[in-house]
């Protein structure tokens, strides 16, 4: 699913309707009518029901009007409190205002907090104030009536976006409506995906209204949804052996960290990787072979049995590479400079397609320029402190502008980069931007990110590109998290539960759409 800033959503909407001909006034009559079908669908027949509107001066407000139409002609009790004069919409919203006192619908004009007032027997309030177009601050009187609108123990609608939220950046203003439910029209918009303003939305909702097909394709930005995971998944063969499946070498571990190479090598197992070879310090191999099971392990030369990677292993580090699909570097790996420079001379010389993660980038940092060497196709996955050390970026600005940070990297370096957060941003080589949309709060926690470098090993050793591992596994790692959330809890999920989930969140993954009923002959397959 495309997902867009508010600019693009105003072009969007300007194309269609000077460009195509679409009048206006459709488009917000769709608006209107998609919004109360979706507050039937989450709360049930309105007849019968006090509903109260607040409504804007703009074309926000007409919409809301809309909406006020539709449930009084389906049997609610509707009101409208106008936040302004009855002269001062314009265009389509006065043509909906006027229809509104048509139907004998009330209508109040509130030009102050102290006329704002909700009855008791209220079953739901409709946000109709402000819409996408919001930036900046709230002023009087907007701050006050909206901190009566969140003092409200009812549901709350927001139409196309919580007022006070800035749509194109998530950032909030003091005070913003915090819905229970959002309905947003045409597509998604970017701010409504990142944090803070997500957890205004509630329940996001997304309403065709009728714009023509092709009015998006300058939109390189893209919401990874459940079907676009599912499209992504590697077909299976039922006549298929492990070689069908993919091999994978693992070059993780050192001292005090074996747990990272333990969870990396794992995950690849878990998401379908056929062989998996761990390469490990020589004197970690028998604590490593204790830990796994179903993991090769491959004993490697060590600096004086200190417990991390020697220089002079090089050779037989090349061997496993030769031997696998696909190469994972990084976790637990450690910061020896014997380690470093080995890691350094990998990243320049390995053509398989790789994953580099973890220490595997705090080595490159120390020579940042290596990463624009390398050969084959590269997926790396850091957090915004292993990105500023990449970049020397404050980790402050990385956090402001992770989309236009990670997308000009991707490019100047040719590989697709995930940059983890509260959501996983995805940028692949052309600029190409994803944002996920699974995963939870349970998931900050030590060994989190080495599960998903497994994964994204795992799915480039199945055959995916670099772009698909990359979002196929970020969103897997996410609903893995979110399905161990749902048993332990944010506080309680560790990175073994989110990999003991991938399992089930594969399952899920699979069911979503019903593979044996619906594409059986994985025409599914990207």
């Amino acid at each position: 699913m495309k997902i867009c800033t508010p600019k693009q959503m105003r072009e969007i909407d300007r194309k269609a309707i000077k460009g195509m001909g679409i009048p206006g006034l459709e488009l917000m009559e769709n608006a209107g009518k998609g919004a109360f079908e979706m507050i039937v669908d989450y709360y049930g027949p309105v007849e019968g029901n006090r509903i109260i509107i607040a409504c804007g001066k703009g074309n926000n407000g007409g919409d809301g009007l809309v909406v006020a139409r539709y449930l009084k002609e389906n049997g609610a009790h509707v009101e409208v409190i106008l936040l302004c004069k009855k002269d001062t919409p314009k265009g389509d919203a006065v043509i909906n205002l006027k229809k509104a006192e048509k139907l004998d619908i009330p209508i109040k004009e509130v030009l102050n907090p102290e006329q704002f007032h909700i009855p008791d027997d209220t079953w739901l309030f409709v946000d109709a104030i402000f819409g996408t177009g919001f930036t900046g601050d709230i002023h009087p009187p907007y701050d006050k009536i909206i901190d009566k609108i969140n003092d409200l123990d009812i549901p709350i609608v927001s139409i196309d976006c919580p007022s006070g939220l800035d749509s194109a950046t998530g950032k909030v203003s003091t005070p913003t409506v915090k819905a229970d439910l959002t309905v947003t029209f045409g597509l998604p918009k970017i701010g409504q995906v990142l944090y803070p303003g997500k957890s205004y939305c509630g329940s996001l909702e997304v309403i065709d209204i009728g714009f023509p097909a092709g009015l998006d394709n300058d939109i390189n930005t893209h919401f990874i949804t459940k079907d676009d995971a599912f499209l992504l998944l590697p077909l299976r063969k039922p006549d298929a052996h492990k070689g069908d499946y993919g091999k994978l070498f693992v070059l993780a571990g050192s001292t005090g960290l074996t747990g990272a190479a333990s969870m990396a090598s794992m995950a690849a197992l878990k998401c379908g990787t056929g062989l998996v070879v761990l390469g490990c310090p020589a004197t970690l191999n028998s604590i490593l072979e204790t830990k796994l099971t179903e993991v090769m392990t491959k004993p490697l030369p060590d600096v004086k049995k200190q417990g991390c990677f020697a220089l002079r292993g090089m050779g037989e580090i090349r061997q496993q590479i030769e031997w696998a699909d696909s190469v994972a570097i990084g976790p637990g790996i450690g910061t020896h400079h014997e380690t470093v420079e080995l890691v350094k001379r990998l990243a320049t010389q390995i053509e398989k397609p790789m994953v580099i993660d973890a220490d595997g980038l705090n080595n490159l940092a120390k020579a940042p320029e290596t990463l624009k060497r390398h050969k084959g196709p590269l997926v790396i996955s850091p957090h915004p402190g292993e990105f500023s050390r990449l970049t020397s970026i404050n980790i402050d600005k990385i956090v402001d502008n992770r989309i236009k940070l990670a997308a000009s990297f991707a490019s100047e370096h040719n590989l697709t980069i995930i940059l983890k957060g509260a959501p996983s941003i995805i940028a692949d080589p052309s600029g190409v931007v994803y944002i996920n949309s699974s995963g939870n709060e349970g998931m900050a926690t030590a060994g989190s990110g080495d599960v998903l470098t497994g994964l994204i090993g795992g799915f480039l050793a199945q055959g995916l590109s670099s772009e698909h591992s990359a979002i196929l596994a970020t969103y897997v790692h996410g609903l893995a998290g979110d399905i161990a959330g749902e048993i332990y809890g944010g506080r309680g999920t560790i990175a073994g539960d989110i990999l003991d989930c991938v399992p089930e969140a594969l399952l899920e993954l699979e069911g979503f759409l019903g593979i044996d009923e619906d594409i059986e002959d994985g025409s599914y397959q990207l």
